[in-house]
């Protein structure tokens, strides 16, 4: 499903991890029901492939892994993560999944203290691992985990070894973010060269704050699907961002991906609201000041034409433009407001009107457009009852 691409196509896979590493963050806890809820509303934007979960890790993971194939599986891929274990891939298999993500570590810090195993018995194990769930029938995606922090030679070993068993994809997980987009530009190129046109996946961490910009490096250098979470959520500094990554790809580079736009803002606040992780308020795409304009020169060139200070609009991504008032406004931007409001003043009432409302900012207040409302209709009032 998925699996015929060419490293030249301009078409870029979205797999979606909210699911899975994005609920492994502390503090995230979703039910079967709250789960189910957001896979019908990932597969409704438009992603590529949803992971559920890790049907190994719990009795409640193996059974929101089925429902959720059963509710969105005929509309969109959905994948289950497991380790590299005979066990796992079993149970995995048993949720009557069709595509499976196998991983295990390939760095040497993790051979020696998690794993406890040899270079020679971890290929031995990829190969074993690979190799059984396509002798069931499984599309395979394979995950060397701590790619970034592996010997490039043995990486590109275990790389070959996966798709020599017969891996469809290949993922390339930047596990503790610990790469910058150069870099990880360099070895994404090298794995695609080895990957016998295969397509190659990146999964990025946010710990340098790098994860989109990383992310946009490996699908430069020719990876064509890349791993996201809404939000950016996950452990510890989160994940790739979907909405970042998504409207970097589609309006920056120009690649072609099947996400609806227009659903990243509902889609966003759904998660944030079954999560309890709000979304920042400064975060690009989502957050609620993204199309924020306050001062007085960005609002005059908003009202006269959005392009001026929005490199894209907020219906495409169904946001919202909001003028805020403040010390920085213009009188542009406040007649505009008032104007919404069925409120026309003169020139010199907007001004007397401006005057307080950037009086009070200076205070403190958070000025609303009911401030405005009763701000100007006392000035308006003054000119009556004079």
């Amino acid at each position: 499903m998925g699996c015929l691409f060419f490293v030249n196509s301009k078409k870029v896979r979205i797999f979606d991890t909210t699911l899975r590493d994005g609920e492994q963050a502390p503090g995230i806890d979703l039910t079967m029901e709250q789960k189910v809820r957001i896979a019908k509303q990932l597969a409704d934007l438009g992603v590529d492939v949803i992971e559920a979960g890790f049907p190994a890790a719990s009795e409640g993971e193996f059974e929101a892994t089925k429902k959720i194939l059963d509710e969105v599986g005929d509309k969109v891929e959905v994948i289950g993560l497991s380790r590299a274990v005979k066990q796992d891939i079993d149970r995995t298999i048993d949720t009557g999944i069709a595509s499976i993500h196998v991983f295990i570590a390939t760095s040497d810090i993790h051979l020696k203290y998690k794993l406890k195993m040899t270079k020679e018995q971890v290929l031995e194990r990829i190969y074993e691992s690979v190799r059984y769930a396509k002798d069931h029938g499984l599309i395979v995606e394979y995950s060397p985990e701590d790619a970034t922090r592996t010997d490039e030679e043995f990486l590109l070993k275990a790389v070959k070894t996966a798709i020599e068993a017969g891996a469809d994809r290949v993922n390339i997980p930047d596990t503790v973010g610990v790469m910058h987009p150069f870099k990880f530009y360099d070895l994404i190129s090298k794995v695609v060269k080895v990957a016998d046109g295969k397509i190659i996946s990146v999964h990025c961490h946010n710990d340098f704050g790098l994860a989109t910009a990383n992310s946009i490096a490996g699908v430069m250098a020719g990876a064509r699907q890349v791993h996201v979470t809404v939000n950016g959520i996950g452990e510890r500094a989160g994940n790739a961002s979907l909405e970042e990554v998504v409207m970097a790809l589609k309006k920056l580079l120009g690649y072609e991906v099947g996400v609806k736009t227009y659903k990243l803002y509902e889609t966003s606040r759904l998660v944030s609201e079954l999560t309890g992780v709000p979304v920042p308020y400064f975060k690009a795409i989502v957050g609620e000041n993204a199309f924020g304009h306050e001062s007085g020169i960005h609002v005059h060139g908003v009202i006269e034409n959005p392009l001026t200070y929005e490199p894209i609009s907020p219906e495409e991504v169904g946001n919202f433009r909001r003028i805020a008032l403040g010390k920085h406004s213009g009188i542009h931007g406040l007649k505009k407001l008032l104007s919404d409001q069925g409120i026309e003043l003169t020139d010199d009432e907007l001004r007397e009107v401006l005057k307080e409302i950037k009086a009070l900012a200076e205070t403190g207040h958070k000025v609303t457009v009911d401030d405005a409302k009763a701000i100007a209709i006392k000035v308006s009032s003054k000119k009556i009852n004079a």
